[in-house]
């Protein structure tokens, strides 16, 4: 993760993460496999997965640099009634670099793998993605909606970029984001973990947390954050959209610490999902990104209202 202020002022680290069913389903479909079958599955490298519960499959897909803890308490949640799949992507938090370790782009590869873990399940699953796996969870629903059976995105915007220049293409945006890339890779130790936690505190409201969060993205490996991170700047799902099936919630955060004023963010998030044929969009307030650990009850609320949707 970067410092704010060599991207953007304002809203624009906010996409940055700190830094895998037993019974009949309810419309039909063919009963999951056992939880022992799924821990069959694997990641290809590209992520591993821990699989907890029984029950209809919720896949809880972290965002950059960032390790499942922040999905903890939702899992403890859920696992009574779903089968939840934790994904640790490979390279963050600690994580062996794996098939991650090669060229990238590494967005695409990850979504593959996601696809080939999903179809090893034998039924399409809900996915629940924070920050770059929000975006993750879009482009899997783009190229493979037959893996989906709902997506819900959490604080991420189709195009991360929008919140640099409004008028920005994924061809203009290309030398600030390979020179982002650079400025991750060439900074000191000492000054990249300042400019860390300058960042986790407009990310995280929780004390604890932010110091979690932290954590996770210094043990994260810095070549590979740098590569996706400029992979998430110019990457524009906006023109695809208007192709996308997958029913879609779109949580999004609001405090009074953020510069833009709630009815700011509101048109931001509306007008960049405008093209998703019938996206949801939830405003959470009192959070900033890490949603789920500032305003707990208030996602679980909303999680539940996502898993219900028939």
């Amino acid at each position: 993760m970067i410092e704010r202020r060599t991207l953007v002022t304002g809203l624009g680290a906010l996409w940055l993460g700190g830094c895998a069913s037993g019974s009949a389903a309810s419309d039909g479909s063919a009963p999951a496999p056992s939880a022992a079958s799924a821990r069959t599955c694997d990641g290809q490298g590209r992520f591993t997965v821990t699989v907890r519960g029984s029950g209809p499959d919720v896949i809880l897909l972290p965002g950059l640099a960032s390790s499942p803890a922040p999905f903890e308490a939702t899992a403890a949640r859920l696992e009574a009634t779903h089968r939840v799949h934790l994904v640790q992507v490979a390279g963050f938090a600690g994580a062996p670099l794996g098939a991650n370790a090669g060229p990238g782009p590494h967005l695409p590869g990850l979504v593959g793998a996601l696809s080939d873990y999903i179809g090893c399940l034998g039924r399409p699953v809900s996915l629940i993605g924070h920050s770059m796996g929000g975006l993750t969870g879009l482009m899997l629903a783009e190229a493979h909606p037959q893996r989906l059976s709902r997506l819900m995105i959490v604080d991420a915007l189709p195009f991360f970029s929008v919140l640099i220049d409004p008028n920005a293409t994924a061809q203009s945006i290309r030398p600030m984001a390979e020179g982002t890339a650079a400025f991750i890779l060439a900074q000191p130790d000492a000054a990249f973990r300042a400019g860390q936690e300058r960042t986790m505190r407009t990310l995280v409201k929780n004390p604890d947390w932010q110091g979690r969060a932290l954590e996770a993205s210094l043990a994260s490996d810095r070549g590979l954050m740098a590569a996706i991170t400029a992979e998430v700047m110019q990457t524009d799902m906006r023109p695809r959209l208007p192709a996308i099936t997958v029913p879609t919630t779109v949580l999004y955060a609001h405090d009074a610490a953020m510069p833009a004023p709630p009815a700011v963010v509101e048109r931001l998030y509306q007008s960049n999902y405008a093209g998703l044929p019938g996206v949801k969009l939830e405003r959470i307030d009192n959070a900033l990104h890490f949603i789920m650990v500032d305003q707990p009850e208030a996602f679980a609320a909303a999680v539940d209202r996502f898993l219900a949707t028939p």
